[in-house]
């Protein structure tokens, strides 16, 4: 299968949007703007052995490198549009091919965000996707809008997708049906898009948790120059990690990363509205901690260190 070939049976969607005029096939995607919108863009790089293990699931691979940008636009406030993929392969594997394209399409027709371009090489397993996105002028939300007093709050249940990763990569013990839960959590994040107008409408600052929730709350609060208290005993567990010793779920929860759950805060008064808006799309929103006048300083009320970073590529961690 050539490069060509692979481009044409894979990744050449039919049908698409009226606001793509141009699209894969070209040297360039031609787009139309929406009238009274910014562009929000994003993007990241998902490699073998570093994002996923070698032996994920093709199709698994496929939906989370797109799932993983989808996030990003939900934490801006944003509404999905576009994307773009540059994928690296050791070799054009019809049956791999097939199966990755499958997850990433699955995925994209859900959040109708539609594939406009990208590239195809041969090499070690790399993908990197660029997704595209419009928010009202002047109303994307950024990690430096956080103010004195607000909530700190998450969406969904933190540490499942950490303790997913040392089940595969360990032999974490869980009972059967609490493994397979965190490898699933793991290896399928769910993008919280559909949260974006409530996110936009009442959050100050947010972002999502990619890197561990500690590390990514250090983030907001750098750019806002502030600092946050937060009580471990509201920290959200799912069943499967209540099966773990304090400790441990403390761990995967605060520094194990992979969540893309949002972060957010907002204030005390808005706190209702938004857990109730949220809990009518099937989607728990939680209370953990508060924002402070006390710049850099983040501060846990148990034992384990708050100055434990997260994820960074390039860190001896």
């Amino acid at each position: 299968m050539s490069e060509f070939d692979l481009i044409r049976d894979y990744f050449h969607w039919q049908n698409p949007p009226d606001s793509v005029r141009v699209s894969v096939g070209d040297d360039a995607a031609v787009l139309s703007m929406p009238a009274g919108r910014e562009l929000v863009v994003s993007v990241d790089t998902f490699n073998a052995g570093i994002h996923f293990p070698r032996a994920t699931p093709p199709h698994a691979i496929g939906y989370k490198a797109l799932a993983v940008n989808l996030s990003d636009l939900a934490a801006m406030g944003a509404e999905p549009a576009w994307f773009t993929l540059a994928i690296s392969l050791p070799e054009a594997d019809r049956a791999w091919i097939s199966e990755f394209a499958r997850g990433m399409r699955e995925l994209a027709q859900q959040h109708g965000i539609f594939l406009i371009g990208g590239d195809t090489t041969r090499g070690p397993l790399s993908i990197t996707v660029q997704v595209m996105g419009f928010v009202r002028p002047g109303r994307a939300l950024l990690r430096s809008n956080a103010k004195q007093g607000d909530l700190i709050c998450v969406s969904g249940t933190l540490g499942d997708a950490a303790a997913g990763l040392a089940v595969v990569q360990q032999g974490l013990e869980l009972s059967v049906d609490a493994a397979e839960y965190c490898v699933q959590r793991l290896n399928y994040p769910t993008p919280r898009n559909a949260l974006t107008d409530i996110l936009g409408e009442h959050a100050n600052a947010c972002m999502d948790i990619s890197d561990g929730l500690l590390a990514d709350l250090g983030h907001i609060l750098k750019a806002s120059q502030l600092g946050a208290k937060l009580e471990h005993a509201r920290l959200p567990f799912s069943a499967a990690l209540l099966q773990l010793p304090l400790e441990q779920r403390l761990e995967f929860a605060l520094t194990g990363g992979d969540d893309y759950e949002v972060l957010f805060t907002l204030p005390p008064a808005r706190f209702e509205t938004v857990k109730n808006a949220a809990a009518e799309r099937g989607v728990l929103f939680t209370n953990i901690g508060k924002v402070n006048e006390n710049i850099g300083d983040l501060q846990l009320d148990h034992g384990l260190s708050a100055k434990k970073q997260g994820y960074d590529h390039f860190s001896a961690n």
